[in-house]
This record gives C-alpha cells, structure tokens and sequence, in this order.
C-alpha cells in the first residue's frame, strides 16, 4: 500500500520525492484575506498548507523536496520570500503544538496531583471508624476512591497515549520547515 502512496510522487535524481506545488504567480500561496498585509506578514494559502502536511505524511520519513511551478519569471526577492514564508510558517506551527503539548502535560499532571489527593483521603475515610459507623461515610469514601481512579487514568492515558499524535505534528512540521525548496518557471509563449 505505500509503495502505491509513494509511486504518486516523482523522484529527483538524489532520490528524493518531489511535492509539487504548481500555480501561476507567488500571491497565489497565500491567503487572500490577508490582501492589504504587508507581504511578509501574510498567512499560507490554506489549502497549500493541507497539500503540504498531507503528502509530507504520505511521505513519511522518507527524503523529499518541495518544488514550486510557477507560469511566470519571479523575481529573486519573490522566492526568498516564499521559501522564509515556508519556514516560519510550519516553525510558528510547530511553536503552537509545543504549547499544546505542554498544557497537556501540565493537565496531566494536575490530574495525578489530584488523583493522589483524593486516593489518600479515600484510603484515610476507609481506615477510620467513621466509615463503619455511617453509611454516608463510606458512600463518600467510596466516591472518592472512584474519582481518584478517574483522575489518575486521565492523567495515565494523556501521558501514556494523548500525547503521541502532537509529537508527530510536531515532527511533521519541523520536517516541512527545513525541506529543500526548488523553483521553476513555465513562462507561456
């Protein structure tokens, strides 16, 4: 099945697999909202940064290169802009999932702190004599148990399994900053 996923892409003479982005000029790659920005603080077209993350996942660790066909000659500055564009924009993208990553794991961690709270007065209610004396003691010592059971898993499978799918974003869009870009002009006669 990836060999069918891969046979998509061509390859360059190094190996690498080629993601081809073919438009007419530069301003296409970019969002069109942002139309008064000044160039350089404008947004990826989002279409563009969906083609890119999802041919870089089919890809997967294998090399590739990122190539851009353009129907007109751009200027120097045009392509050093895109290729900073590129750069910053899966960089800033990266930055955001590092955040996301690290509430995660603070909330994780809250959660076992709470866990281990409710655990200790859970097991403290069980062991005294107020739990054998009254049904609504124990009823709580038994909610408590419950809910130090739910607050640990939660803190287990963010920090077992929850974490993983950002830690692959992450390295996605680190692999995309740093891909090799290449240009070519198809002007028309």
């Amino acid at each position: 099945m990836k060999k069918e996923i891969l046979s998509r892409y061509e390859c360059n003479g190094d190996g690498a697999f080629i993601i081809d982005v073919s438009t007419q000029k530069v301003e296409d790659l970019y969002n069109n909202f942002d139309k008064r920005a000044h160039f350089l603080k404008k947004d990826l077209n989002e279409d563009l940064v969906t083609y890119l993350v999802e041919s870089v996942s089919e890809i997967g660790k294998n090399q590739f290169i990122i190539q851009f066909n353009f129907e007109t000659k751009e200027d120097d500055a045009s392509i050093s802009r895109v290729q900073n564009s590129i750069e910053n924009f899966f960089i800033y993208m990266q930055e955001l999932e590092h955040k996301k990553m690290h509430g995660m794991m603070r909330s994780s961690f809250i959660f076992l702190l709470i866990g281990i709270v409710l655990a200790t007065f859970s097991i403290l209610i069980n062991q005294s004599d107020f739990a054998t004396e009254s049904v609504t003691i124990a009823v709580i010592a038994e909610g408590l148990t419950v809910a130090a059971w739910v607050s640990l898993w939660e803190s287990l499978a963010t920090f077992l399994i929850k974490w993983m799918p950002l830690k692959k974003k992450i390295t996605l869009y680190h692999a995309i900053a740093n891909a090799q870009i290449a240009f070519k002009f198809h002007e028309k006669l």
